[in-house]
């Protein structure tokens, strides 16, 4: 995507026009231009939640550079034009740091507008290398996991803890967070030694029906090991049902868009299904800190977490606020030049690194939740052994 393919000049000088000062301000404001409504809500709401707890948590401790945060939002309503009016409205309220949308497509209007006002935005949990310096620009982050890093941990582990030798390619060409986890996959596959790729397909998320690639998989002469499904919601469920439906066993390996529970009564007794998380909604994660984290989770909202996309919203507070207090200052050039001194940097939810090359996460340690007779839980954990390299997420 072109840097300004959702902003007209009209938006672009209304954004430069209307940025207030920041540096003698005597507030401090977080803007979320996020969807309240439509199906990028349930990606959302529950991430702005886990970061309403870091904000509520900074404040009770006294505040940010000595200023508790004041929180302004704009509804997105899952609409790309609406984004980049919200990302203005919350702009024309004063916001120092704008939160934008977890998908890169349906965030990116409102990045792009902060960008342009000279601010630093977050991507709420955007997985594709385009959130961030290279489809936004400088002053841009997102505080998850790339979805190149999914495609590829699934392909490792399943090599090399499941045996997997056979594996099936199946993008969905929707979303840009698809086509990352195929790009990881594409990355990862031919460095293990004896795997093989039996055939890949395309669809798109509001296919009502993937008979005819079903039907290529089923004419292969074994079924594969492994499909590596890219996909997220909501068409993630009519693909996975359809496959299942079709009698079809193979192991579905998935990035993190479809973690949870939600979903799974559509497909009853779903098994050999996997997908990797950053951490446990279901009870079981290792490091008791999430556990509790969820608990105050359910204390503050009044439910338990749907989907690890909770975490990275605290995860974007919490190094986002770290920098300003390093800084000493909201400017958006001195604090963007304090996340890109991070390496490494603990967070609740595993460390974070930052660069003037990459806004993003090119390697992390992700937990693998398989789900069996429809019941999901963790089974093992895997880190690939190095960093994908740029050029390569670039592809």
């Amino acid at each position: 995507m072109k840097r300004r393919t959702y902003l007209t000049a009209t938006l672009l000088g209304a954004a430069l026009a209307s940025t207030p000062a920041r540096a003698d301000d005597d507030r401090i404001v977080v803007g979320f231009a996020t969807a309240e409504s439509g199906f990028m809500q349930a990606y959302d709401k529950p991430a702005q939640d886990a970061a309403m707890i870091r904000i509520k948590e900074i404040n009770d401790a006294g505040g940010l550079l000595g200023k508790q945060i004041e929180v302004v939002n704009a509804d997105t309503k899952t609409d790309r034009a609406e984004g980049a009016k919200a990302g203005l409205s919350v702009i024309d309220q004063g916001a120092d740091l704008v939160v934008v949308s977890c998908d890169y497509d349906f965030g990116a209007p409102a990045a792009l507008t902060a960008e342009s006002a000279g601010l630093v935005s977050f991507f709420l949990c955007a997985e594709s290398i385009k959130a961030g310096i290279q489809g936004v620009g400088p002053h841009s982050f997102s505080a998850s996991v790339l979805a190149a890093v999914q495609g590829a941990t699934m392909a490792q582990w399943s090599y090399e803890k499941k045996g997997a030798r056979s594996y099936y390619r199946l993008l969905d060409t929707w979303t840009e967070y698809n086509k990352g986890i195929c790009d990881g996959f594409d990355w990862a596959l031919p460095q293990l030694a004896d795997a093989t790729l039996v055939g890949e397909d395309t669809f798109k998320n509001e296919d009502a029906s993937i008979a005819a690639q079903i039907t290529r998989i089923k004419s292969l002469p074994e079924e594969p090991d492994a499909i590596m499904l890219c996909t997220m919601m909501p068409g993630a469920v009519s693909a996975i049902k359809q496959i299942r439906a079709a009698g079809i066993n193979s192991m579905i390996l998935n990035g993190s868009g479809v973690d949870g529970s939600y979903w799974l009564s559509a497909v009853p007794d779903l098994s050999n299904f996997f997908v990797p998380v950053q951490g446990s909604i279901y009870g079981d994660d290792p490091n008791a800190d999430v556990t509790a984290f969820n608990a105050a989770y359910k204390e503050a909202t009044g439910g338990d977490p749907s989907t690890q996309y909770v975490y990275p919203g605290y995860v974007l507070i919490d190094v986002w606020a770290k920098a300003v207090e390093r800084a000493g200052t909201t400017d958006a050039d001195a604090v963007v030049a304090e996340l890109e001194k991070m390496n490494e940097e603990p967070t609740l939810f595993g460390p974070r690194t930052f660069s003037s090359e990459i806004h993003h996460q090119n390697k992390a340690r992700y937990l693998i939740v398989e789900t069996t007779n429809g019941k999901p839980g963790v089974v093992d954990e895997w880190t690939i052994p190095e960093a994908i390299p740029v050029a390569d997420l670039m592809k």
